[in-house]
C-alpha cells in the first residue's frame, strides 16, 4: 500500500478556517488540508466532528482551501453546521473515484447540496478551456447553493430551475435538462443530487446516444471499500463510485433510483 493512501486512510485534525451559511440549513466549512487540494472533483472526504458520528461529506472547494458544503438534516450535519471559526473536525480521504472529463460542451445538472462536487467539476472544466452549461436547481430560490460564484464563472451558461417557480424554470431540473438537450449541441452530461432526478438525466442521456456521470450517494462507513454497507450491484460507491458511468449504472438500473441499504444492511426504497 503506497504512502499517500496510507495517510488517506487515517485520520487527521483540521482546523476550522471560516464558516459560511450559504442558505437557511446549509454551511459551508473551510479548512486547510494538503491531500484534500490534491482531490478529484467529485471525490469525497469521512469527516468527524467531535461528539458526533463520522460521515461522507464532497469536497466542494479544491485547492489552497478546501470546504465541504453541509446541510443540517441528522446529528452529525446539525452539529457540522454549529462549529465556528477555529473548531477542529477530524478528516480522513479524499476517496473514491471522481469525475472524467467528456466532451467540450458539456451539460451538468446539480440539485440541492448535489452542486457540492459539481462547483470544483465546473472550474476544473472552465481551466481546461471546456464551455460546460450548468443547471442549478433547488426547490425553492432561497435554496440555491453558490448562485453568485456560479453566475461569476457561467453568465449565460448557467440556467436555474426551482420546483416552486420562485426563480427561472418552474419544475424539476430532470424536466429543464431534457429540454436543454434538445435543444442544444451537447456532448456529455453529468449530474449530481436527488437518485430520481439523476436517475431521470441517465435515461434521457441514454435516448440521445450521450455519455453520463452522475454521482451516487449510499450509507457508507468504512469509505475503504471492506464493510460493502454501500454497496450497489456488483460495486461498492466509496470506491468504485461515487462517480458511475453510463455502462457502470445499466449494470444497477434494479437499484438506481429505486432503493438502497440502509445502516443494517437491508434493502430500503429511496425517497423521492
Amino acid at each position: 500500500m503506497s504512502d499517500w493512501r496510507m495517510r488517506a486512510e487515517a485520520h487527521r485534525a483540521v482546523r476550522i478556517l471560516r464558516v459560511v451559511e450559504e442558505a437557511e440549513g446549509f454551511s459551508t466549512l473551510y479548512f486547510r488540508d494538503a491531500l484534500c487540494r490534491k482531490a478529484q472533483p467529485g471525490q469525497f472526504i469521512m469527516v468527524w466532528p467531535p461528539g458526533a458520528e463520522e460521515i461522507p461529506m464532497s469536497l466542494s472547494t479544491i485547492g489552497g482551501e478546501s470546504s465541504i458544503t453541509v446541510k443540517a438534516v441528522g446529528p452529525t450535519s446539525r452539529r457540522l453546521t454549529s462549529l465556528s471559526e477555529g473548531d477542529l473536525i477530524m478528516i480522513r480521504g479524499p476517496f473514491g473515484r471522481g469525475f472524467t472529463l467528456m466532451g467540450e460542451k458539456p451539460l451538468l445538472v446539480a440539485g440541492g447540496t448535489g452542486v457540492a462536487p459539481i462547483k470544483p467539476l465546473v472550474e476544473e472544466m472552465l481551466s481546461r478551456g471546456l464551455e460546460p452549461t450548468l443547471i442549478l436547481g433547488a426547490r425553492t430560490k432561497d435554496r440555491l447553493l453558490f448562485l453568485n460564484r456560479l453566475r461569476r464563472l457561467l453568465g449565460s451558461k448557467l440556467h436555474i430551475a426551482t420546483d416552486d417557480g420562485s426563480l427561472g424554470f418552474s419544475g424539476p431540473a430532470s424536466e429543464y435538462a431534457e429540454r436543454l438537450l434538445d435543444e442544444g449541441c451537447f456532448d456529455a452530461v453529468y449530474a449530481c443530487g436527488p437518485e430520481a432526478m439523476m436517475a431521470a438525466i441517465y435515461r434521457a442521456a441514454e435516448r440521445r446516444g450521450l455519455p453520463i456521470q452522475v454521482s451516487l450517494e449510499r450509507y457508507m462507513k468504512c469509505a475503504i471499500g471492506l464493510c460493502s454497507s454501500c454497496a450497489i450491484g456488483p460495486y461498492r460507491v466509496c470506491r468504485d463510485g461515487p462517480v458511475f458511468n453510463g455502462e457502470m449504472l445499466r449494470r444497477v438500473l434494479d437499484e438506481f433510483g429505486r432503493r438502497r441499504l440502509d445502516p443494517s444492511g437491508r434493502p430500503t426504497p429511496l425517497e423521492e
